[in-house]
């Protein structure tokens, strides 16, 4: 394998793992590192969804005891059950609608002006949820993921919805919907991670089954690179959010989508960075 090829798998894989749980879209943060890389291509877009399970195998790693306790519960524990049975639930809406969708997305929304634009429409949100949050009388409905109920599972599964349009971000829109919907942020935060195991997992092996075709063995070494940087830059990522979340907001990612999509906005108009061409 190409030396430089194996680098941008390697920086791809890191864009990943650092973006796929921060309220940043890992998806807009791909498609724009790979139009500056010269890493694009259906080939690539497949690449790109399969790293993912390399950041959801971090998560796994870092909840191991309390998806342990579930899998050891699962059909005696009434609290093990409902768990289950409310990720399932938040993950079915996601799952219907991207299997509807699919194609007309890949086609219309992979570039990176319409990812511009999802960033600062995303930022707009977020500060408006933690406006909500800031208020004096406010007091979230539920503090722990172990006291959510199925509609609040499915609110939080129609919120992800949302984030089939790259740059909308899954963990932001997960997390955010949910704190709309009365959790706390630490809760939301929970339940998105759980949420994304799942989600990423069904989309990373529906991606690679559907272009199995397009795909041999000379792909994997570049797949297997991109998978180890996402899963290594994912765990470094987790463990730092949830230190954060603990006693900070999300506003800062709100300022930050805010920049990042100006930035793409003003010089793709000015014409510095040709970012149609180059996706």
């Amino acid at each position: 394998m190409d030396f430089v090829i194996a680098v941008k798998a390697a920086l791809m894989g890191i864009v990943e793992g650092l973006t796929e749980f921060l309220p940043i879209s890992s998806t807009g943060h791909l498609i724009l590192a790979g139009s500056l890389l010269d890493f694009t291509g259906e080939k690539v877009q497949t690449f790109e969804i399969a790293i993912q399970t390399g950041a959801i195998l971090a998560v796994i790693w870092v909840y191991r005891a309390r998806l342990l306790a579930v899998l050891a519960g699962i059909g005696r524990d009434p609290k093990a059950n409902r768990f289950v049975l409310n990720v399932l639930v938040a993950f079915l809406p996601a799952a219907i609608v991207g299997l509807a969708f699919n194609k007309a997305i890949k086609a219309h929304l992979f570039k990176p002006i319409p990812v511009a634009i999802a960033f600062i429409v995303g930022a707009l949100i977020i500060l408006w949820a933690e406006r909500l949050q800031r208020r004096a009388q406010y007091r979230p409905r539920i503090e722990d993921v172990d006291q959510m109920g199925m509609l609040d599972a499915l609110k939080v599964g129609i919120a992800q919805c949302a984030s089939l349009i790259p740059g909308t971000s899954r963990s932001g829109a997960t997390i955010i919907g949910a704190m709309f919907f009365g959790m706390s942020r630490q809760a939301a935060t929970d339940f998105s991670f759980f949420l994304a195991i799942p989600t990423l997992i069904a989309a990373g092996a529906y991606s690679v089954y559907k272009e199995r075709g397009a795909l041999s063995a000379a792909d994997l070494p570049l797949f297997a690179i991109g998978f180890v940087f996402s899963f290594i830059s994912a765990m470094v990522c987790v463990r730092w959010l949830l230190r954060y979340i603990s006693s900070h907001d999300f506003r800062p990612f709100a300022w930050y989508r805010i920049v990042f999509g100006l930035v793409i906005l003003v010089t793709a108009y000015t014409g510095l960075v040709s970012w149609e061409t180059a996706s």
